[in-house]
């Protein structure tokens, strides 16, 4: 188990490398140049050169991304172009909306995504079945901002059970960080339920059909404890797999999420540094939101040796 864990750890490490070569590449990916873009049409030619400067356009690319990876390991993200504030000030002011509403939709998700596959695959062809895939279809053809605006206007303007935008930090209390958070987290989870759901109801169907399954039925073993004990276990590799790479998902997500609900977090930051073209600031929030990925995609590695332990060898 320690020898698997140290060679999926050491496995980041290259991996984390494309990507920060690839994050730092984004300032020169984009036509036309960065410093006279960001500058704008008004600039002057001194306007210019001390964004380039501030760039650190005027030296060789090898030379900057050397520095540019230094300053990343040492913490240090850059300082945002339009603001002057480094920008991991700027994130660490903004990560705790995008955090709890990651946090929240995946834990809602999962709650109710995995039950409602496992139930479906135990009631296959009946009407529990097709309302599930009725749901699941519909959580993967509608567009995230179409559910939120669909849950703001119904939930929130109509009903006015929840407030329509804004965010509470869990400080101030649970009750009205989760009511600032439940549209949102619903809004982003819709499409992530039914990938869930679908995975889990195809992976439990086949294992349902196993021989272990007809012998414990056989021998008097309850339902419950068949489907949750028995099968889901068994099933539990893929379902993780879909879980974890549905975090990209999320993060995508967040962004549209927290536009639609005027959410002050990471995604509308990016959103923000992009329309400026703010490059730091959208270094910074993308190598953030890689790292992440690459963590719970390790997680996810690890998780696989619990459920079936002929993995770590």
């Amino acid at each position: 188990m320690f020898a698997y864990a140290v060679r999926r750890i050491v496995a980041t490490i290259p991996v984390m490398a494309v990507v920060a070569l690839f994050v730092f590449s984004l300032l020169y990916i984009a036509p036309g140049d960065p410093a006279a873009i960001i500058a704008g049409d008004q600039a002057t030619p001194a306007d210019i050169a001390r964004i380039r400067l501030s760039l650190g356009l005027d030296q060789p690319f090898v030379i900057r991304f050397g520095d540019w990876v230094w300053r990343v390991l040492r913490g240090d993200l850059g300082t945002s172009i339009f603001t002057s504030l480094p920008v991991t000030k700027m994130i660490a002011q903004r990560i705790e909306p995008t955090l709890s509403l990651m946090v929240l939709t995946l834990v809602f998700s999962i709650v109710i995504a995995v039950p409602m596959g496992v139930v479906a695959a135990w009631k296959h062809g009946g009407w529990i079945d097709r309302i599930v895939m009725v749901l699941a279809v519909a959580g993967f053809s509608i567009p995230v901002f179409v559910v939120g605006y669909l849950l703001a206007w119904g939930f929130a303007l109509k009903l006015d059970w929840l407030p329509v935008q804004g965010y509470t930090p869990i400080a101030d209390g649970l009750r009205p960080w989760l009511a600032n958070l439940a549209l949102p987290a619903v809004t982003l989870g819709s499409a992530y339920i039914a990938l869930i759901a679908r995975i889990t109801r195809a992976t439990m169907m086949e294992v349902l059909n196993q021989d272990y399954v007809r012998t414990a039925k056989s021998k008097g073993v309850g339902q419950l404890a068949i489907l949750f004990e028995h099968a889901l276990k068994n099933a539990a590799v893929p379902i993780v797999t879909v879980i974890g790479l549905g975090i990209a998902g999320l993060i995508g997500g967040a962004v549209v999420t927290e536009s639609v609900f005027a959410i002050p977090g990471v995604g509308r930051l990016v959103v923000d540094a992009i329309l400026r073209r703010d490059y730091p600031v959208i270094q910074g929030v993308v190598l953030l939101f890689s790292f992440i990925y690459v963590l719970v995609n390790l997680g996810v590695d690890l998780l696989y040796t619990v459920f079936d332990p002929r993995i770590r060898y």
